[in-house]
């Protein structure tokens, strides 16, 4: 490895045009962590809150943006002995992603799935990690359940899409047109609701209520979600792009037995983390592997790109995953 190598930094608070290639001192590995050769970092919703003066990085973390990545293992760690030199992996970051190379724990690393390369391995960890602990172990959904995705052509709702029907729920998404609402249903949703068109609340309701809502949008749409909410269902808050301040009556909690819950990912423990990740390779993997569920892949920008990553990406017209190519 060099000394040095190309990052994308964030040269002050703003919009995409603060995304300035630069110059950083190649990352050493700590305890129980590795170093990748980055090959793809997927772009996310948190980088650009990051770039925006929004989401401070956790204590420890690069100061560089990008929560995931595929790359190829350059270096080990004291007390790694699950990963070897050479190794072409996914990985969840603390942060970082947005360079030539980046040091992560390495239980946070996942093997590339059969059948899948480099590009799409990048957008796996940021959308499973996040989906399977807010959908399967704090929301909790069981087979025949129904279950709501707001924001279903996104990248955690076409996972969400996905995950929800290999495990045999009822599944149901929002999206802002008819074209991502027939990604939704090619996806596998029951029914996509055209949210500029439809009321999701009567939707749910006429279904007899889900059981489980993803949300990701907050605002009005939280006393919303809780109208639509079967008895004893449950509502999974994990982002607020409408703002997430709002009134809320909550006797309607009582009275139907609700669960208000939530979560953030980046700010979890080292072992937290590990343990989701064992979770995905024992749980969905095999899955992933076998091609019953794949990355819905929306553009490839090059590294030097970032800010056109992040205008397509906050543009909202997007339809799974973007990505950045950084190294060869």
């Amino acid at each position: 490895m060099t000394q040095t190598m190309r990052a994308v930094e964030i040269t002050k608070p703003g919009g995409p045009e603060v995304l300035q290639l630069t110059d950083r001192p190649v990352p050493t590995p700590g305890h129980g962590q590795v170093v990748l050769k980055v090959a793809y970092a997927g772009v996310n919703r948190p980088d650009a809150l990051q770039r925006a003066g929004a989401y401070d990085p956790p204590p420890g973390a690069s100061d560089l943006p990008g929560l995931e990545c595929s790359g190829e293992v350059v270096a080990l760690g004291d007390g790694v002995d699950s990963l070897s030199m050479g190794d072409q992996v996914c990985a969840l970051l603390p942060g970082g992603g947005y360079a030539e190379y980046v040091a992560t724990p390495a239980a946070h690393c996942l093997p590339v799935p059969a059948g899948l390369g480099m590009k799409e391995a990048a957008c796996l960890p940021e959308t499973f990690f996040t989906v399977w602990s807010n959908v399967f172990t704090r929301g909790g959904l069981k087979a025949g359940e129904r279950f709501l995705v707001h924001g279903g052509s996104s990248g955690i709702g076409t996972t969400a899409i996905q995950l929800a029907k290999a495990f045999g729920a009822r599944v149901f998404a929002t999206a802002g047109s008819d074209d991502k609402c027939q990604a939704c249903l090619d996806l596998g949703a029951e029914k996509a609701i055209n949210y500029r068109d439809e009321d999701f609340v009567k939707v749910m309701k006429a279904e007899g209520g889900a059981n489980l809502i993803l949300d990701m949008v907050g605002g009005d749409y939280i006393p919303r979600n809780v109208k639509c909410l079967a008895e004893d269902g449950r509502l999974v808050q994990i982002a607020f792009l409408q703002g997430p301040v709002v009134e809320l009556n909550f006797a309607m909690m009582m009275v139907k037995r609700l669960t208000l819950t939530g979560s953030t990912l980046r700010p979890q423990s080292d072992l937290a983390k590990a343990r989701i990740a064992q979770d995905l390779r024992e749980a969905v993997w095999p899955l992933l592997d076998a091609g019953t569920v794949a990355p819905v892949m929306d553009s490839e920008f090059d590294f030097a790109q970032a800010a056109e990553a992040h205008a397509r990406m906050e543009s909202s017209g997007h339809i799974g995953k973007i990505v950045m190519k950084v190294g060869g």
